[in-house]
């Protein structure tokens, strides 16, 4: 179950000092592990993608309530046996813990207020609405990641025309092990997997 796994702090990592004077650990020579990641003291929001950190820059308005929508939207129809999380990492490996803008996992995977994680088993679906600082890793990297660890369902979020959101819809193909599209929601998404749902994308307007 998610946060059950613990890791002390690594004092002896050398540590190089930053332009404002702080200081941070120097990466081990074959990448950080999850166990050094969730050991470490990072600022909120950072991510371990093959060994490496990924920090992230201030986000735009359109990421936070697109955030917003999609959760409120999955919220009013989420089933009992699942619960819909924001912002919390999902470990897909020893040297993997990207954290997904939105989950849906199983509620059983619920641990304690202290969890800071659950593992990809327990994901159905993850969530990535894109940033211009992280279009390559939402669109490619992080997709095929999830896929890799048998997450069944992928929402990719882009900003149309109108300033509203595209959410892109993926299912796992048995088959080839990767994500095969299922459809492009603009104004509403009416879908009937994972779970039946119907949200009005034009209400990020009122918001």
């Amino acid at each position: 179950m998610g946060g059950t796994m613990t890791a002390e702090p690594r004092t002896d990592a050398p540590r190089a000092l930053q332009p404002d004077g702080s200081a941070w650990p120097m990466p081990p020579q074959d990448g950080y592990t999850t166990d050094d990641f969730f050991s470490l003291d990072l600022p909120p929001h950072t991510e371990l993608i093959d060994g490496s950190l990924i920090f992230v820059s201030p986000q735009r308005k359109f990421h936070t309530l697109a955030m917003y929508l999609l959760e409120q939207g999955l919220r009013a129809t989420v089933p009992e046996h699942l619960r819909v999380r924001r912002e919390m990492a999902v470990v897909l490996g020893p040297k993997q813990a990207p954290e997904p803008d939105l989950v849906v996992v199983a509620a059983e995977a619920d641990a304690d207020q202290t969890q800071t994680r659950y593992r990809a088993e327990d994901v159905l679906l993850a969530v990535e609405v894109v940033s211009p600082d992280s279009e390559e890793r939402d669109q490619d990297t992080k997709p095929r990641k999830y896929a890799a660890a048998g997450i069944r369902h992928f929402w990719l979020v882009t900003m149309d025309e109108n300033d509203r959101p595209a959410v892109h819809t993926y299912e796992l193909d048995p088959h080839t092990g990767g994500y095969a599209p299922t459809g492009i929601h603009h104004d509403r998404m009416k879908l009937a997997v994972p779970f039946t749902l119907d949200i009005d994308l034009t209400e990020i307007d009122r918001l």
